[in-house]
């Protein structure tokens, strides 16, 4: 069974010199490619753009585009021609990566690059996604700006890196969005972990000492959506990132808060809960360049997780 999906709003793919005439106004009926549909952001894409009549999108998962195949991503966006290419696809196991590099760059690093290429040789625009993962943690107290300086602790966040870089490299005007901590109704992430850990204990131990910003899937997908709206926006480095800044025990607080469940927290340092790949400490982004170029707000992540908990839930009761 293919596994692209599609949804049809828009008429049917014009030709260049119609499409590049459209980038010089705001963007409309567009064919949109994403890579990564299976994700937390790529899900989140495919369900905004479905109630978006003028975008016309196809979501990719890895059975129709390997991307660690090298070139099969490139070939697929000659195949479709789009106007506007999103790279939701990412290696996102932090720790697996340390012993699987070459795997992690294949699919943060070399990838990307690719996808770019191709997007710049049809002259279609690019957004790809990034994470806070590239910068020490070491910075403590200042917002970090996107030309603040980068210092990945661990192997995930130095694939990503070397992925913005070479994506940079072979397309100029794309866009890089980093965010972090990605959390929602479906897949892996710290709510659907924490909400798993209540079913059976009293307590657990939380990092408190590791600082960034929680951040909605579907606010990431908005972001995304809004920003391939503007097709006189700026290329470059984005950052997008829930706010307010968090620790993960206050993190944690939050969704036992929200789920009604009684947990006690136990407040440890990241030296006292071992793990393969190292962490940055503190993370927190600046996010006024998004908003300054492309009215993008930070999204409140306390305002979403009541919702989010609940799809949970109701998903978890209806098996």
């Amino acid at each position: 069974m293919n596994g692209i999906q599609e949804v049809r709003g828009s008429t049917p793919l014009s030709s260049t010199s119609h499409r590049n005439a459209a980038r010089r106004r705001l963007s409309t009926h567009m064919k949109v490619l994403l890579f990564g549909a299976n994700g937390q952001v790529g899900r989140e894409i495919v369900s905004a753009a479905a109630s978006q009549s003028d975008l016309n999108l196809k979501a990719l998962t890895r059975a129709d585009a390997d991307l660690m195949r090298e070139d099969a991503g490139a070939d697929t966006i000659r195949r479709a021609e789009p106007d506007l290419v999103i790279n939701a696809a990412a290696w996102t196991q932090v720790d697996k990566a340390e012993s699987e590099r070459a795997a992690a760059r294949r699919l943060n690093s070399l990838a990307p690059a690719e996808l770019a290429a191709a997007a710049l040789a049809i002259g279609a625009r690019f957004i790809h996604l990034s994470t806070d993962y590239v910068f020490s943690g070491s910075q403590s107290g200042e917002l970090l700006t996107e030309d603040a300086e980068t210092g990945p602790v661990n192997v995930y966040g130095a694939t990503k890196l070397e992925g913005e870089r070479l994506t940079l490299k072979e397309h100029p005007d794309a866009i890089i969005v980093r965010t972090s901590w990605v959390y929602s109704s479906h897949g892996a992430n710290f709510v659907q972990t924490m909400l798993r850990l209540a079913e059976t204990k009293k307590e657990v131990s939380i990092v408190e000492d590791q600082i960034g910003g929680p951040t909605p899937a579907n606010a990431i997908a908005k972001a995304c959506l809004a920003v391939a709206r503007r097709s006189d926006g700026a290329g470059g480095l984005f950052h997008f990132q829930g706010a307010p800044p968090a620790s993960w025990a206050d993190f944690a607080a939050a969704i036992f808060a929200a789920s009604g469940k009684n947990m006690k927290i136990n407040r440890i340092k990241s030296q006292e809960y071992e793990t393969p790949a190292q962490r940055p400490l503190f993370t927190v982004l600046n996010c006024s360049k998004i908003r300054r170029e492309y009215g993008v707000e930070q999204p409140d992540w306390r305002r979403d997780l009541p919702a989010t908990i609940e799809k949970i839930v109701t998903r978890g009761a209806g098996r």
